[in-house]
């Protein structure tokens, strides 16, 4: 493993920062404290930066030597609504809220990158720091794009990193193509005839219908999307009724789908439309569908050949071959990252956070980043931008 010493002599002071943000975290959009934070601690280092973009994103410029070409770096820095459950000093003094996703960690680390290349500029070109906002499904890296993220900021390539549970610490998972799924939810309300449960033909049962759909739509997967296409459908919540001897007038039905393919992210979509009109016109119910309802639904995460041969390239200068898992199954989770490669090529690696004993899983109540692994992310932050922009 390589981390230059002044990295390693950071440490103390990443951890510092680390803690501070997980003990007052913030959710989408109301990151306030945190980017006045980060645009301090930037501004502290000498660099240009610029704030309010995305609402509460945080952006700074670091040029060295007389190249043109420019690198961004992104990190999240969104909290969860989840009550912690831990007793550590640092846990969250925001009652609901906390760093359940290690958003912490990785704004720490960036920031770390930041400090470290200020003093030492050891390469030929520009880079982008981004702070993005809401990526906990709300999108912050499409609005911050909506923005003019890469107008303001013409950047040839992006790279993004995330901790990962059971991956030892320090080591490092990355692959070109797909490497998280997309994500996309929809609401479906079915609507009937109310009537007595004495006298259920009196009426037209949206429950019943309801049943049937939950269990077509199951379908899915296993009878329409290509058996070698990983892909899942979900139905995640149904509200209806309010009393024992009544048949409801209507029923909510919430859901998502996730897949590696915007061909099948399509047909899952057109299929859940068609499944849904014709068991409501069998029932003689009405239905109206509504796919990301909140907020837009995320393509798949997918790095770019070359930028994630850049990444490899880095990654093994700091932890070495034998820390490198290259060839991992593709997760089924989502990264709202996937806006920033659809407009850039690049590449989102993870970082192995260790164990995930005693709670330590993402969004979970008991989780919290691994401070050792600061060196190494921020090591690797630096690496990549000497690689790149040698």
């Amino acid at each position: 493993m390589s981390i230059p010493n002044t990295i390693q002599q950071l440490h103390a002071q990443m951890r510092e920062w680390r803690q501070h943000l997980h003990r007052f975290p913030e959710t989408a959009f109301e990151e306030t404290e945190t980017a006045k934070f980060v645009a301090e601690k930037l501004v502290g280092f000498g660099l240009e930066v610029h704030q309010g973009l995305g609402g509460t994103g945080v952006v700074a410029a670091l040029s060295a030597g007389n190249g043109g070409k420019k690198i961004a770096l992104r990190a999240d820095m969104d909290a969860l609504f989840i009550q912690e459950q831990n007793t550590f000093v640092h846990k969250s003094r925001h009652d609901g809220k906390m760093h359940a996703c290690g958003h912490d960690g990785h704004t720490a680390m960036l920031l770390g990158a930041a400090c470290y290349l200020a003093e030492h500029r050891d390469f030929n070109g520009t880079v982008y720091f981004i702070f993005q906002p809401a990526e906990e499904g709300r999108a912050g890296a499409k609005r911050m794009i909506d923005d003019g993220l890469f107008d303001r900021f013409p950047s040839d390539c992006v790279f993004g990193l995330h901790n990962f549970p059971d991956i030892p610490p320090g080591h490092f998972v990355v692959k070109s193509g797909a490497m998280m799924a997309s994500f996309d939810c929809f609401e479906i309300v079915i609507t009937g005839q109310a009537t007595h449960a004495a006298l259920p033909h009196l009426g037209n049962d949206a429950i019943v219908a309801s049943a049937q759909l939950v269990t077509a739509l199951q379908t899915i997967v296993s009878r329409t999307v290509n058996t070698v296409e990983p892909a899942v459908v979900s139905i995640t919540q149904i509200h209806a009724g309010n009393t024992w001897n009544a048949l409801p007038e209507s029923v909510l039905l919430r859901g998502t789908f996730r897949c590696f393919s915007s061909d099948v992210q399509k047909t899952i979509a057109d299929k859940i439309t068609r499944i849904v009109n014709a068991i409501c016109e069998g029932f003689e119910v009405s239905a109206t569908i509504e796919f990301n309802p909140e907020n837009p639904g995320y393509p798949v995460t997918f790095n770019a050949e070359a930028e994630t041969e850049l990444a490899l390239q880095a990654a093994i200068a700091v932890a070495g071959e034998d820390c490198i898992i290259r060839a991992p199954e593709p997760c089924m989770g989502s990264e709202d990252f996937a806006f920033m490669l659809q407009e850039k090529p690049g590449c989102y690696i993870w970082i192995g956070n260790g164990s995930s004993e005693n709670g330590c899983l993402l969004h979970n109540p008991r989780y919290d980043f691994n401070d050792r692994i600061l060196p190494n992310g921020t090591a690797y932050w630096v690496k990549l931008v000497e690689t790149v922009l040698r």
